[in-house]
């Protein structure tokens, strides 16, 4: 479970920020601060591991509360900006990502999923209690029989609806779960979504041709071509980047 606090002093934008994360799996809001002061006064005993902080705020802004914590003490950070720019001393202060407000749900599942991921590399080793969490099999009907298809056998996964699509073992396996639902559920050290109706296991990537649009085609090893949207190239880039 990861422990999330809310930072902005505009009501309407931090109540539109904690609506996206209810109810979702994985996430626990643990706290939300109407301004930088009341943050920075907070976060040491609320102790989240992800803040969501609007950069401009009165008193204190958000790399200012960031900066102001012990790197010990502070949590990895998704600033919320009016602006497509943001200071490079950002990147010394755990800033994993950005959102423009308006906020955008692509870019802001985009936001978590990378969170997710860094957060494996944050915990200490052995610590295997987050990756429990994570599906590890999945229960699908098959006209009258009940399959186990285990996470570690699926090549790639598609929305289908309110459904999502397993792909494994060259056969498909209908689940009752929208993708968007399903992407928080999964492993991001194993699987990556490139596309809004696609997600895929990154031991299965191939190869990547980019196109002229600022999409990408994939290709899995088993042959299937994938789409991949500019909304998620970025994060896939920096992974394939640390492969």
């Amino acid at each position: 479970m990861m422990r999330v606090a809310v930072i902005d002093d505009e009501p309407l934008a931090r109540e539109g920020v904690l609506a996206r994360l209810a109810g979702r799996p994985g996430i626990e809001v643990v706290a939300e601060y109407a301004d930088g002061v009341a943050a920075l006064d907070g976060l040491p005993r609320s102790r989240p591991d992800l803040v969501l902080i609007d950069v401009e705020m009165p008193g204190l802004n958000g790399l200012e509360v960031l900066s102001s914590l012990p790197p010990a003490e502070r949590p990895m950070a998704i600033l919320l900006t009016a602006y497509d720019q943001f200071a490079l001393q950002a990147f010394t202060l755990d800033v994993i990502d950005y959102l423009l407000k308006p906020i955008d749900d692509d870019r802001f599942d985009e936001a978590l999923e990378r969170a997710e991921r860094a957060r494996l590399y944050r915990r200490p080793a052995g610590d295997s209690a987050a990756a429990a969490n994570y599906v590890q099999t999945f229960s699908v009907r098959s006209g009258t029989r009940q399959v186990f298809v285990r996470a570690a056998d699926v090549n790639w996964i598609e929305a289908d609806g309110d459904y999502a699509v397993l792909h494994a073992g060259g056969k498909r396996h209908m689940v009752r779960e929208p993708l968007q639902r399903l992407a928080a559920r999964l492993d991001p050290a194993e699987f990556i979504r490139v596309h809004r109706s696609a997600i895929v296991r990154i031991s299965q990537l191939s190869e990547m041709q980019r196109l002229s649009n600022q999409d990408a085609l994939l290709r899995l090893h088993d042959g299937t071509p994938l789409r991949v949207s500019r909304t998620y190239i970025r994060q896939l880039l920096t992974i394939l980047s640390e492969k």
